[in-house]
């Protein structure tokens, strides 16, 4: 089976490629050979020298594995015949991740990539290019399945949907990570626990934690100590999780503490600090430079690189809340590539799997629409990603989940249209933004960062 690979030169390829070796090792790999594609040849060149690492090591130990890796020239050649594609492209590259930071500072409101004004942003530029690679996928692909990885995740799945239907499933590890922690936090084995998780894209919530036919998340709402032990119970404070009643993922630290998370920028820009944008540019940079001279280290400079991008981490957030350090599992990897391969073992070898992914709601959350694309927890098969009916949100949730939605909706809109009205619209209805009046200066100085943004929205 052969997985094409969009956005061939990003950093985080060789997360999979290391766990499509892992699952070599066993009789029935789901992929035999992998093709990447890229639109920076240096970056490619970089990540293809820490897969040939990743190889020789897994040669040493293991013997030769069943897995080829090449690269295609052409966006066609690199769908020709393909299974599976993943797509993990960064439109404007991480020099755009800056700027959709820095303009929402400008206007005194958050610009994280997928959160508020930011992700606004780095959605009308990428709609138009992930419906694109949609439609040549149906084009050269027609049987091939799409696993999203680009951000926004849920919008970008929403948008591909469109064209291929249910062949397109969105991925994100932080709901896993979060079941992950609060299992562990119970002592309980995160692989034998069941999930009720539902919302969208990094804003959704943890609502039941299922073990031996139990659900244990009210013993751990009431441990103090257990509670305060993992990441999300020291980012939001246990109070509030116990006035939610639930465990919130962490994303929503943007929304729920969105005056001490913009402070905390502030604070760390004031002291002569860098955005998470410019923290990336800087490390992949360096990372990219120092791979093409010596190939021979490229992965060893991967991976130092990788580790000091989990440490610092959502680090303002984590600021923010008194000084949260990462949990010590976390920084080891094993979360979006797991399941990245989980989705395309249960698709490939139809070995059916229950996985929160993000796909069209269908009717498993009774507060959004059919098409709406929701993260929830599904059955995954050879027919594909089938959501899991779940109880309706609570009214505080569903308020929030129905507003972000509508903002995503507006973007859609906006890309489908043209309309500078509906991007306006956009911003101004997202609720980290606290006045039109800002909205007004967000897409004026979004449109002045983004030349290409003219055509995107010509106006109406």
């Amino acid at each position: 089976m052969q997985l094409t690979i969009l956005g061939g030169g990003g950093f985080r390829v060789p997360l999979v490629h290391r766990a499509l070796l892992a699952d070599t090792r066993g009789p029935d790999p789901a992929v035999t050979e992998v093709v990447l594609f890229d639109t920076a040849p240096e970056r490619l060149a970089a990540i293809r020298a820490v897969l040939d690492r990743q190889r020789d090591a897994h040669r040493a130990a293991y013997g030769e594995p069943p897995l080829t890796v090449r690269v295609a020239d052409t966006l066609a050649d690199a769908l020709r015949g393909c299974a599976v594609v993943f797509s993990a492209i960064r439109v404007g590259g991480t020099a755009g991740r800056v700027l959709d930071e820095r303009v929402a500072l400008d206007a005194g409101v958050l610009g994280q990539e997928t959160v508020g004004a930011g992700g606004i942003s780095y959605g009308l530029r990428t709609v138009p290019v992930a419906v694109e690679i949609a439609r040549l996928v149906e084009r050269f692909a027609p049987d091939a399945w799409v696993v999203n990885f680009t951000n926004p995740a849920g919008l970008i799945t929403e948008a591909m949907t469109g064209v291929l239907g249910d062949r397109v499933v969105g991925i994100c590890d932080s709901p896993v990570g979060l079941g992950r922690r609060a299992a562990r936090a119970l002592g309980l084995d995160p692989a034998r626990v069941h999930l009720d998780y539902a919302g969208l894209n990094h804003l959704g919530w943890l609502r039941g934690l299922y073990a031996d036919g139990r659900d244990r998340l009210p013993d751990l709402l009431a441990d103090e100590a257990a509670l305060t032990s993992f990441e999300e119970g020291r980012l939001f404070g246990a109070p509030w999780l116990r006035a939610l009643g639930a465990l919130p993922n962490e994303y929503l630290h943007y929304y729920y503490l969105a005056r001490e998370a913009r402070e905390a920028v502030a604070g760390t820009l004031s002291e002569g600090g860098r955005t998470r944008g410019e923290q990336l540019v800087v490390q992949q940079r360096e990372f990219y430079r120092a791979a093409a001279r010596r190939p021979d280290e490229a992965h060893d400079l991967w991976e130092r690189t990788r580790r000091e991008r989990e440490e610092t981490y959502m680090a303002d957030n984590r600021r923010a809340a008194g000084g949260v350090e990462r949990d010590a599992a976390d920084l080891d990897g094993g979360g979006y590539e797991q399941v990245a391969l989980a989705v395309m073992r249960a698709i490939l070898r139809d070995e059916p799997a229950r996985l929160i992914v993000n796909v069209r709601n269908r009717g498993a959350l009774p507060d959004l629409d059919a098409d709406a694309v929701v993260e929830v927890p599904c059955l995954v098969d050879a027919s594909g990603a089938r959501p899991l009916a779940v109880d309706p949100l609570a009214p505080h949730q569903a308020a929030l989940v129905r507003t972000v939605k509508a903002v995503e909706r507006e973007v859609l809109d906006a890309v489908r249209t043209g309309s500078r009205a509906a991007a306006l619209r956009a911003f101004a209805t997202h609720p980290l933004v606290d006045s039109v009046a800002v909205a007004h200066r967000l897409l004026d100085g979004y449109l002045r960062a983004f030349p290409e943004l003219e055509q995107v929205l010509p106006g109406d």
